[in-house]
């Protein structure tokens, strides 16, 4: 038997392969499926089983492209309902896989559908759990994104997420060990450890969650501090549970080369959003007018699906020379299939068309330091709560990139501000919407609060974020 996680750090998920006398199966499989077919080639298997945790929010599964491929059955647990053909499993149904066996562990509370897969090794041990988004490490999975098709509030969701934890979760042994579906940057949780595996012995100590005193106190504890979804959410669980196109047919389309002049012409016919996913740096010094700046080494996914919100947008790429498939696959992960093309040559093929350019007006910390008048100066710090209560630049406000679209519009344009984060990745996607929505009258910091600690700017004193968690 072999267990093998494929975790994809930039959306925080965790696949899993695992095979054994000469089967193997899938548990949440991410939308390109070349590098599971593979894999699956490599080691001479036959797919037998795909399983899906839930009908995913924040990511779409590859499930449906990954069975037509091998002709393996999907496979979700009790209270599932897609549009297309798989297996609805029972509750403690067990398939068995070469001489190891993975039995069905029904954990409704994330979303009723929700499912642990429970591993059981070839001498009859319980070896692992998939526990998916309903147990992580550090956490357990948010109760409030299934509301709307469960017909409950999210403390009723909570409830069934305690019932599920200590009926199906807490009795099994302490050596068994946790596969979750996300670590720590997923939106999924609020409060994840930044490993990816771990023992439920562990689990028993450390997880804030399962050392409540009761169901009351569970439900107040994983209900306490929980943001909005992003936008994208609702859009990706339709598509994991209806369907969608097939990837290669979306990575071919994003794949189309386009002149200056052809993406110029596609970029105000179509209504299309010019996506930029070079480095903040990079895209400061020059820029198509109207882009946003995303950059695609960062967490560049849930960032496009935050800020972006609607997968069916029309977006334009520029990318940096090479970068143009990667780009459209990322997107492709939570469904943003309208990707009309890519700007061949990249921004020096634009300027030496002639077209016109446009910068962000950005500054070092050290100049920064000498501009700042405490008490004069508007500053805007665009991290999390979280990391703004930890410690932030004296007198600045808090206005959490996440929520721009309720912030940006009580912004006086006649009054010049600063805006920062903790490094300029997410300062610089803040100043690209500024800007295309009109707004220049503001200065970007190079480099974000990690810079500007380090100047002598006055700042608040610093309080473990582990205490403020509830951002």
């Amino acid at each position: 038997m072999r267990v093998e996680q494929i975790y994809t750090g930039c959306l925080a998920q965790g696949a899993y392969y695992i095979v054994s006398n000469g089967e193997a199966a899938i548990i949440d499989p991410l939308r390109e499926v070349k590098p599971y077919i593979e894999l699956l080639e490599k080691d001479g298997v036959k797919l037998k089983y795909i399983f899906e945790t839930h009908f995913h929010a924040d990511f779409v599964s590859g499930h449906i492209d990954l069975s037509a491929e091998t002709g393996a059955p999907i496979i979700y647990g009790p209270n599932a309902a897609p549009e297309f053909d798989c297996i609805v499993a029972e509750d403690n149904q067990v398939f068995e896989l070469g001489a190891v066996k993975i039995k069905v562990l029904h954990t409704p509370g994330h979303t009723m559908e929700s499912t642990t897969y429970l591993l059981i090794d070839e001498n009859g041990k319980d070896h692992a759990i998939f526990s998916g988004d309903t147990l992580f490490l550090g956490d357990v999975g948010r109760p409030d994104l299934a509301q709307k098709a469960a017909s409950m509030t999210q403390e009723q969701l909570a409830g069934h997420l305690y019932d599920s934890l200590m009926t199906k979760i807490m009795p099994l042994a302490d050596d068994v060990i946790v596969y979750p579906a996300h670590g720590a940057g997923s939106a999924c949780g609020k409060n994840m450890m930044k490993e990816t595996v771990d023992t439920l012995g562990n689990q028993k100590k450390v997880n804030y969650a399962l050392n409540q005193p009761n169901k009351e106190a569970f439900v107040a504890a994983v209900t306490d501090g929980l943001l909005p979804p992003p936008a994208y959410f609702g859009a990706n669980v339709a598509m994991n549970k209806k369907g969608y196109r097939n990837v290669d047919e979306v990575i071919n389309q994003g794949m189309t080369a386009l002149s200056p002049e052809e993406f110029e012409t596609a970029a105000e016919s179509t209504g299309a959003l010019i996506l930029d996913t070079r480095s903040n740096g990079e895209f400061a010094k020059e820029f198509i007018p109207q882009s946003v700046n995303i950059g695609i080494n960062g967490d560049f996914a849930p960032w496009v699906g935050a800020m972006i919100g609607d997968v069916n947008q029309p977006l334009l790429l520029i990318t940096d020379k090479g970068m143009e498939e990667e780009v459209v696959i990322r997107l492709s992960r939570v469904g943003f299939d309208n990707v009309l093309g890519y700007l061949k040559g990249g921004i020096e093929a634009w300027k030496t068309a002639g077209k016109e350019t446009d910068q962000v007006d950005r500054i070092s910390a050290e100049e920064f330091k000498e501009r700042l008048k405490v008490g004069e100066s508007v500053v805007y710090d665009v991290r999390k709560e979280s990391e703004y209560e930890a410690e932030h630049v004296e007198e600045a406000y808090s206005r959490p990139l996440a929520s721009i679209n309720d912030w940006i519009k009580d912004i006086n344009p006649k009054e010049h501000f600063f805006v920062h984060c903790a490094g300029g990745y997410r300062s610089m996607i803040a100043a690209s919407i500024l800007q295309a929505r009109g707004y220049r009258n503001f200065t970007e910091i190079e480099g974000g609060f990690k810079a500007i600690a380090e100047t002598g700017v006055p700042k608040t004193d610093f309080v473990c974020q582990s205490k403020v968690m509830k951002a």
